[in-house]
């Protein structure tokens, strides 16, 4: 059977007015600014209206990834169109794509088959130009940093120790170390410096967890950006940079409207990598969000031990939400690729390659209901390939930790492939409130490395962490400094529950290395680097880009 590309069903779908869609969802029009037919902005101020109840909310997360795909956005979408297909009124919240692995690894990143937001062409280009915008804020502060040395260097700023890096929302390993100002006194202060693709910047995380503009330029003002030759943290705010960032986001910072295929309301804002940073889309979308459907359907990134525990020790924490439901997705294709086999391997029953990968998916859900305490379903993505063997399998395992296993066909059917699923997402929500069970997997009052001990021991499985000397003198610093009260975002590889990619499922009897500690002020979180985590990715042997084209008539192909 022959399938249509993803973005040939995109086309082919006919979109509704963005004024309908906002209709849909409630917002008047004085709070709408369309960007074109498909697509608008819509105003921060929903958020704070007395006048509206929130809704509500479920995370959907995921097995560790593999090469063989576990559907985590298709689920988030179709999720919400079978939502809507039972009567719930519905609004989806996501992250926006990175043009670095829409041009590098895998293509656009919209959701896919009958589960996708739209226009997806848009969506996974150049949106609303919210990451132009933060590239821009970002490279600004770069700039003046800078110039503020050029110009004579009153804050005493030691250029070996300037800890801001430019961007580009780019996978290029060629600029991930660079020297600049080269070509003279005039030119500038030649120094080491580099890039990070705009998602993993600092920039982002504020962007994401800011609820205004009032509180967006507070955190900008706290950014450290370097230290002083007396070892002195510098920040945004000493370089009277605050109020020009500040003017470059001040519509970028305006949640962004679209839909599902099926017609769902989406908000699609923000777009932090989870591996590298913390993996939600903003808290503006997602409060938003919540005062306009009665159900709010949201993802994290990666897997749940990554986008999941970020998205509840961080985000949830920042912003006083808590989901009434937790998915966690997975397929059996992924789980057979934990139990070892190749992904050549795996359209052939393998009940002995299941039952060696299952612990994966089976340490996700525990730490979601036994660490968090939280309501939880298993989404079973399945494929064509998936036997009722290996179905009944994974059901069985569930249902031994007390978890119900729901199949899902969303990227066939659309919503009509999600209605199960979401009938059990509303047994969940309306069994009671969560809110005086859920717990974090760690206390502020913790130390850092307490902190980070207690992420690698309790979400990851691990028996405890190994500090190299270099980052303990940075924990002592910051701590000295008085961040040790911040929440901590791991950086760690998103293929294993430890910082080796190649230990799949759920390896026990590891240390995980963390190599680097800084302070993102601004996002208020401790960054903890571990393993060989890479702030600017590079393009793969054969990237996506090589394969997207344009025709005559504007038509694009190739993207996904």
């Amino acid at each position: 059977m022959a399938y249509k590309t993803d973005i040939e069903i995109a086309q082919s779908c006919e979109l509704r007015p963005i004024t309908e869609i906002a209709a849909k969802a409630g917002i008047r029009e004085e709070d709408i600014e369309q960007y074109g037919r498909y697509k608008a902005k819509v105003s921060a101020d929903i958020m704070n209206r007395d006048d509206l109840k929130n809704g509500k909310l479920i995370l959907v997360t995921a097995i560790t990834p593999t090469p063989a795909g576990e559907g985590k956005t298709t689920t988030t979408i179709g999720l919400s169109d079978g939502l809507s297909r039972i009567g719930k009124k519905v609004t989806v919240a996501l992250r926006e794509p990175s043009l670095g692995p829409v041009f590098g690894v895998k293509g656009g990143a919209a959701g896919g088959g009958y589960a996708q937001v739209v226009p997806m062409e848009d969506i996974n280009l150049h949106f609303t130009g919210d990451f132009h915008a933060i590239g821009a804020a970002n490279n600004l502060l770069a700039a003046m940093i800078d110039n503020h040395i050029q110009q004579g260097n009153s804050l005493g700023i030691d250029p070996r120790r300037i800890t801001w890096r430019r961007c580009v929302d780019m996978n290029d390993r060629q600029l991930r170390f660079i020297v600049d100002g080269l070509g003279g006194k005039a030119n500038g202060m030649p120094r080491e410096d580099g890039f990070d693709i705009t998602v993993a910047t600092e920039i982002m995380a504020v962007f994401c967890l800011a609820e205004s503009i009032s509180d967006l330029k507070a955190r900008l003002s706290r950014m450290i950006v370097a230290y002083t030759y007396g070892g002195e943290p510098v920040t945004a705010g000493q370089l009277n940079a605050v109020g020009a960032m500040t003017a470059l986001l001040r519509d970028a910072i305006k949640p962004n409207l679209v839909q599902t295929l099926e017609g769902t309301p989406a908000f699609v804002h923000g777009g932090p990598f989870a591996n590298i940073a913390h993996g939600c889309n903003s808290v503006i979308a997602t409060k938003t969000a919540l005062k306009l459907g009665d159900y709010t359907v949201t993802e994290a990134g990666f897997g749940a031990d990554l986008g999941a525990e970020k998205f509840l020790d961080i985000k949830c924490r920042a912003a006083g939400l808590v989901p009434d439901a937790v998915v966690v997705v997975a397929t059996i294709r992924a789980l057979k690729m934990h139990g070892g086999l190749a992904k050549t391997e795996l359209a052939t029953e393998d009940l002995a390659a299941l039952e060696r990968g299952i612990p994966n998916l089976l340490r996700h859900v525990s730490n979601i209901k036994n660490v968090y305490h939280l309501p939880c379903v298993v989404a079973v993505n399945r494929f064509p390939t998936d036997t009722d063997a290996e179905i009944k399998f994974i059901i069985e395992k569930c249902a031994e930790l007390g978890v119900n296993a729901v199949l899902s066909t969303v990227w066939e059917n659309g919503g009509a492939g999600g209605e199960a699923l979401a009938r059990e997402v509303v047994r969940l929500c309306e069994e009671g409130e969560v809110k005086e069970e859920f717990s974090f997997s760690y206390q502020l009052d913790a130390s850092i490395e307490e902190k980070i001990e207690a992420v690698v021991r309790r979400i990851y499985g691990g028996d405890g962490v190994s500090i190299l000397p270099a980052a303990k003198k940075q924990i002592d610093e910051l701590t000295k400094l008085g961040f040790g009260g911040m929440p901590v975002c791991i950086a760690k590889t998103q293929y294993s529950f430890s910082d080796d990619p190649t230990k799949l499922g759920a390896p026990e009897h590891f240390t995980v290395t963390v190599k680097n500690v800084k302070v993102s002020a601004g996002a208020g979180f401790i960054v903890v680097l571990t393993g060989d985590i890479l702030t600017m990715p590079g393009l793969p042997k054969s990237p996506a880009a090589e394969r997207i084209d344009v025709d005559d008539t504007g038509k694009i192909t190739g993207l996904f």
